[in-house]
């Protein structure tokens, strides 16, 4: 059997197996989604959103790419993100990383890559910016675990700095940010920054001409 078949084989298994558990799901969920969670992920298929963290379809909006990176450049995060945070109105928005990850480990090389050289640059500027605090750890596997920690919290900051979530901040005192790592040898996220909403700034990113809030 071609591999690609078992996955439509597997969807059938798993939608009917579904409607003998509820026969309603299916119902509700093509009316409309609510999550509360947006999900900004790693591209790795060892870390699958919903599987990881017990949820159900519907529940967490997903964006995923090499790193879970938020790059103020990327159309398609940024729309992602508007969508989210202005129309679905999620009230946490969630940076999840992973020990292990392959572009992390790739942006500390010297090798290039190609085309993916663009995007990994982002990832080296967290390098160039904590240089002194991750060489200063005595193993190579300590310094990779750090990067990728202090790379899912420098995107959570790169959130709160673009005008959609400030936005948001002033208009409805939400969402709140969080920076998870997940570790592929446990199974478990480990919880490395969180920004409240309405957190403070350093001035030079800070907006200060954003719409009047919403009545």
């Amino acid at each position: 059997m071609e591999s690609y078949k078992r996955l439509l084989i597997n969807n059938k298994a798993w939608a009917e197996d579904t409607v003998q558990r509820d026969p309603e799901f299916f119902h509700r969920l093509e009316k409309v989604q609510r999550p509360e969670f947006l999900w900004i992920g790693c591209s790795d298929s060892r870390v699958p959103a919903n599987e990881i963290t017990g949820t159900n379809p519907g529940e967490i909006f997903v964006h995923r790419n090499i790193a879970n990176m938020v790059v103020h450049t990327d159309l398609n995060l940024l729309s992602v993100l508007q969508y989210a945070v202005e129309y679905l109105k999620v009230k946490h928005v969630i940076v999840c990383g992973h020990y292990g990850c392959g572009g992390v480990q790739a942006a500390m090389s010297h090798q290039s890559l190609g085309i993916i050289n663009k995007w990994l640059r982002n990832i080296k500027d967290v390098y160039r910016i904590h240089q002194k605090e991750v060489d200063a750890l005595p193993t190579e596997q300590e310094r990779f675990d750090r990067m990728v920690e202090l790379n899912v919290q420098e995107q959570v900051f790169d959130l709160a700095k673009t005008s959609i979530i400030q936005q948001a901040w002033a208009d409805r005192g939400g969402p709140h940010l969080h920076g998870w790592v997940y570790r592929l040898s446990d199974g478990l996220i480990h919880p490395v920054c969180e920004m409240e909403a309405g957190t403070e700034l350093d001035p030079i990113y800070r907006f200060d001409n954003l719409r009047n809030p919403k009545a």
